[in-house]
């Protein structure tokens, strides 16, 4: 018998490390100037490729780093790598210049990167999940709970991310570019956070 207690924490932390609500205004930045059905599609996408990849860490955990040789510290270097390339892009406004002045990005797909992952699955969220598998106790029960759990909070994140046009209009094109800014030097700080912590967690530093 799984306790509430478990589940309740359990709840709260893939609540905070996957941050739906966060998550919002970086889904803004990342579409903007996609069509409602478009991002709705990428929201769905990111969200189904997100939680496969939580399914496949959580089922697997650390057999799959330690397998390939990885560790997790490794893993949020480069997660945090990846994002500050993101971050650029935002900050300085590249991907937007592509988007609007050559309409030559059709083919432009944040779902699987950024979104998926490290945005929704990342190296936190991937921790997270391995902890809570592995604090569930013995047996399937305590590990189906936590899939379930991380399963609804995905699907929690996809209406979260479908709310957004709305937020958009409200902000309207100089609102979103500011926010857009603002929300790529948050990223930088983030991906920054993500190396610290995998050379902390190396012991190289204290």
């Amino acid at each position: 018998m799984i306790e509430t207690s478990f589940l309740i924490t359990a709840f709260a932390t893939l609540f905070v490390v996957i941050d739906p609500p966060g998550l919002v205004p970086l889904f803004i930045a990342l579409t903007r100037g996609m069509s409602a059905e478009r991002r709705r599609a990428m929201a769905l996408r990111a969200c189904i490729i997100a939680a496969c990849l939580l399914l496949m860490f959580g089922l697997a955990g650390e057999a799959i780093l330690g397998f390939i040789g990885i560790s997790m510290p490794a893993f949020r270097i480069a997660g945090g790598i990846l994002l500050f390339l993101t971050a650029l892009d935002m900050l300085f406004e590249r991907r937007t210049q592509r988007r609007e002045g050559q309409q030559a990005e059709p083919d432009h797909d944040p779902s699987v990167f950024p979104l998926a992952t490290p945005l929704i699955a990342g190296p936190g969220a991937i921790a997270s999940v391995i902890l809570l598998v592995g604090e569930s106790g013995p047996g399937w029960a305590g590990t189906a709970a936590v899939m379930g759990l991380m399963l609804g909070m995905i699907a929690v994140t996809y209406l979260f991310l479908l709310a957004s046009p709305p937020l958009e209009r409200m902000l309207g094109r100089t609102g979103t570019i500011v926010i857009t800014r603002l929300l790529g030097m948050l990223l930088a700080a983030l991906s920054v956070q993500f190396v610290i912590d995998g050379i902390t967690g190396t012991g190289l530093i204290g």
